[in-house]
């Protein structure tokens, strides 16, 4: 009984914590991205940072459904230490982009199952789910190649890509500008992709960043690798 009070205790006091953090204005940026929270990313950091690794206190606070705190257990937890199940069930609840994209970077890519969640969610008919399985698609493009069928993966990105709900496209879209810039041979037909789809194409880009447009993103981080 003690051991429970001191959980829910500790749960009570980080959520005190996260509620303290909340900036109004830092939550009506968020919020047009679709991100229902206003704490500061670098102040949830920071607390991660002193509250250290901690699963079963990350299990909690996923628990909550609260998407900082989501993020906070995130950042506190033991990526090995999730189960394929568990994983599963913890990306088909997420409801924010901020979560989705954190769980799969910070966790399913550091846990032993990420190769066989790579393929299950790869094809899910739920568009979020397999942007998951796209993304981390795109990893193993630019990070191991080895057994990828990459020609194949250009053929789905050409015949899906440009009728695909705005996550799912985006994923493709990453995988597509991967591709042509880590892989020479499969360069020219990743820019003729990209140029016949137009996805992204108008994309509003801040001064010094990279447009998403998969022709403009190859040919420029082709240049920045020539330039080294």
């Amino acid at each position: 009984m003690a051991e429970t009070t001191l959980a829910e205790a500790t749960v009570a006091e980080v959520m005190a914590e996260l509620a303290a953090l909340e900036d109004p204005k830092t939550r009506e940026v968020n919020e047009k991205h679709g991100d229902d929270h206003g704490v500061n990313l670098s102040k949830l950091r920071a607390l991660a940072k002193r509250l250290k690794t901690q699963q079963e206190l990350a299990r909690q606070l996923w628990e909550t459904d609260d998407t900082a705190a989501r993020l906070l257990a995130i950042l506190i937890c033991r990526p090995k230490a999730f189960e394929r199940d568990e994983l599963d069930v913890m990306l088909r609840e997420t409801r924010t982009p901020k979560v989705h994209d954190w769980l799969v970077s910070y966790v399913v890519k550091k846990n032993p199952h990420s190769e066989e969640l790579r393929l299950a969610w790869f094809t899910d008919p739920d568009p979020a789910v397999a942007s998951a399985g796209w993304a981390l698609t795109t990893e193993r493009v630019a990070k191991k190649p080895e057994g990828l069928d990459l020609a194949g993966l250009l053929d789905v990105i050409e015949a899906e890509m440009k009728d695909t709900p705005d996550r799912l496209q985006w994923a493709m879209n990453h995988c597509l500008a991967q591709i042509g810039i880590e892989h020479a041979e499969h360069r020219a037909r990743a820019i003729d992709i990209g140029e016949h789809l137009e996805v992204l194409k108008d994309y509003p880009t801040p001064p010094n960043c990279t447009s998403p447009f998969a022709p403009t993103w190859i040919t420029e981080m082709v240049r920045r690798q020539h330039d080294k």
